[in-house]
């Protein structure tokens, strides 16, 4: 059965390549959530995902928008593949401190080829509250899994 049609394949797939992101690891960023052509990863505030006015910066946003799309676009690849990221485009909305990043990223368009995908940016404050911080749109291309 292809990840496709199976959400705990899909989560299987991408959770064993997210283990290997070592950035992802550094910065502390969560996978929370896996669906075929959806994925949605949180990152932390801290230290390390800021800018020189203690907001998230947008390098952080980026990567972190990049991972969601690039895993959503993995749970639709097809088997044997990893993606990588030909290009994207990124509006940022706004930078803002403490809470966490949520980027939630889906498939626009599934392809042998070529996979389009978006991704959203929200921040979301101790409390709660959400604001926007950033949206994406990417190209990824299907590659050997090389591991």
């Amino acid at each position: 059965m292809s990840t496709a049609s199976d959400p705990q394949a899909a989560h299987d797939r991408v959770a064993q390549s997210f283990a290997r992101q070592g950035m992802m690891r550094h910065l502390g960023a969560e996978l929370r959530r896996v669906e075929p052509g959806l994925v949605e990863i949180w990152l932390p505030y801290s230290d390390k995902v800021t800018q020189q006015q203690d907001g998230f910066h947008g390098g952080a946003m980026g990567a972190v928008a990049d991972i969601a799309g690039g895993y959503a676009g993995l749970t639709l690849a097809p088997e044997g593949m990893e993606v990588v990221t030909a290009e994207y485009k990124i509006n940022f909305l706004g930078s803002y401190q403490g809470g966490a990043l949520r980027a939630i990223g889906r498939v626009v368009k599934p392809g042998r080829r070529l996979i389009v995908t978006s991704a959203e940016v929200v921040h979301v404050d101790e409390s709660g509250k959400e604001g926007p911080c950033a949206l994406m749109q990417q190209t990824l291309v299907p590659v050997p899994k090389n591991y």
